[in-house]
């Protein structure tokens, strides 16, 4: 009987949380780079004096689904989407690397190339500043070339490159800010192979009608730990009167 209230009820506390897992993954949908998130469970025994046979439903893995999402053009000069697999390197306000798939770039009022989110761009050598007055145009290697508007638009200055890297899946963790960091805190090297799309960005690869399955699927299983727990508290209570009746 414990170990039935105690699957049980984890079960259904855990179930929520996946729910919430789907919810966030369908608010996201239309999110630019953003990768789906998951949950696994499983149940373990509570160690302890006296409770042998209790257990509970803990996350056995939760991660992140790497798959890539759609790539739509959008012809603008400071978006770029990523080709197969590969990270855009952002650098975070403590110095540190973080890593994203959203390739919606701009300029900060300092000129210095930013995602979307005010994060800084890390170039190979550091942060990529641009000067004014200029149009930026970005290679599929990440290359950051500046063309200046007047006088000679026919001068081409390179500022610098983005720091392109491909670690592995296994060694990334997804952030609350939505940005992926190493496990370890090993810093990756730039990695050649890794190429962008110009004048384009990466969709969400969430799956719509998986997730809304999921959802379904979710809502149902947690119906079923219910059930269990009245049932649980039927028995004890017929057993309890049996007990009773006895005395």
């Amino acid at each position: 009987m414990d170990r039935l209230i105690y699957t049980a009820m984890s079960g259904a506390a855990h179930t929520l949380n996946q729910k919430a897992t789907v919810s966030h993954n369908l608010a996201n949908a239309s999110t630019t780079g953003y990768r789906s998130e998951n949950n696994a469970f499983r149940a373990v025994p509570v160690y302890g004096d006296g409770l042998p046979t209790r257990a509970f439903v803990v996350d056995s893995t939760t991660g992140a689904d790497f798959t890539p999402g759609p790539i739509q053009q959008t012809d603008r000069n400071l978006d770029v989407a990523i080709r197969g697999s590969g990270w855009i390197t952002v650098e975070l306000p403590d110095g540190k690397e973080a890593y994203t798939r959203n390739g919606s770039l701009q300029i900060s009022p300092n000129g210095i190339l930013q995602t979307h989110n005010g994060f800084n761009v890390k170039g190979d050598t550091g942060i990529i500043t641009v000067p004014q007055d200029n149009r930026i145009t970005i290679a599929k290697d990440g290359t950051v070339s500046a063309v200046p508007i007047t006088p000679l638009p026919n001068t081409v200055a390179i500022v610098g490159r983005i720091k392109l890297v491909d670690p592995p899946e296994n060694q990334l963790i997804k952030g609350a800010d939505g940005l992926f960091r190493m496990k370890d805190e090993i810093v990756p090297q730039a990695n050649a192979n890794v190429t962008l799309v110009e004048g384009a960005l990466e969709g969400s690869n969430v799956n719509l009608v998986h997730e809304m399955v999921s959802m379904i699927a979710l809502a149902r299983q947690f119906d079923m730990h219910i059930k269990i727990l009245e049932s649980a508290e039927r028995n004890a209570q017929q057993a309890s009167e049996i007990m009773v009746v006895r005395t």
